[in-house]
C-alpha cells in the first residue's frame, strides 16, 4: 500500500449501473483486503433485494435523500447522517425511491472488486443464475 492516496470530489474508479453509481474512494486493494469505502450515488427507484454476509461487515452513512433498510424484525428509515452497521449473518434489503446519496464502508470484503467484474459481464452471463449465484458468492453475498 501506498503510504498514502487521495481520491479529489468526483474522482475514483466508477461503475454508473441502471440503479446506481458507485465511486470507489478506498480499495480493498489499497487495505489488503480489510476494507473498502464507496460512494454511491443511489438513482430513484433503487431495491437491493434481500441478502446476506457471512464475513463481511456492511457501516452505511446517509449523506442526501432516504433509504429504507429492511431488516426481518424492523425496518429503519435512513436520513441524512445517518448510520447503521450491518453485522455477518443479518438478513437486508435496501430500497431508495427518489434517490439519494451514501458512503458505505465493506469491511472484509472486497466489494470494489466485486463491481469491478461485474462491469465486464454480458447480458447472457446476467440471465445464468447458477453463475450469478457463484459469483456473488465468491464475494460473500448471498440471496434467497
Amino acid at each position: 500500500m501506498e503510504s498514502k492516496h487521495y481520491v479529489p470530489n468526483g474522482q475514483g474508479e466508477n461503475f454508473n449501473y441502471s440503479q446506481d453509481h458507485c465511486f470507489i474512494k478506498v480499495s480493498s486493494i489499497d487495505t489488503n483486503g480489510e476494507l473498502c469505502l464507496i460512494e454511491d450515488t443511489i438513482k430513484p427507484g433503487f431495491h437491493l433485494k434481500r441478502h446476506h454476509h457471512k464475513i463481511m461487515t456492511e457501516v452505511f452513512y446517509m449523506l442526501e435523500g432516504e433509504m429504507e433498510l429492511v431488516f426481518d424484525d424492523e425496518t429503519i428509515l435512513l436520513k441524512p447522517g445517518d448510520t447503521i452497521t450491518v453485522a455477518p449473518n443479518v438478513w437486508h434489503e435496501a430500497k431508495c425511491e427518489r434517490g439519494g446519496k451514501m458512503l458505505t464502508i465493506f469491511k472484509n470484503g472486497q466489494f470494489d472488486v466485486f463491481l469491478e467484474q461485474l462491469s465486464t459481464m454480458t447480458e447472457d452471463d446476467f440471465s445464468n443464475a447458477e453463475l450469478m449465484k457463484s459469483f456473488s458468492a465468491k464475494f460473500d453475498i448471498y440471496e434467497e
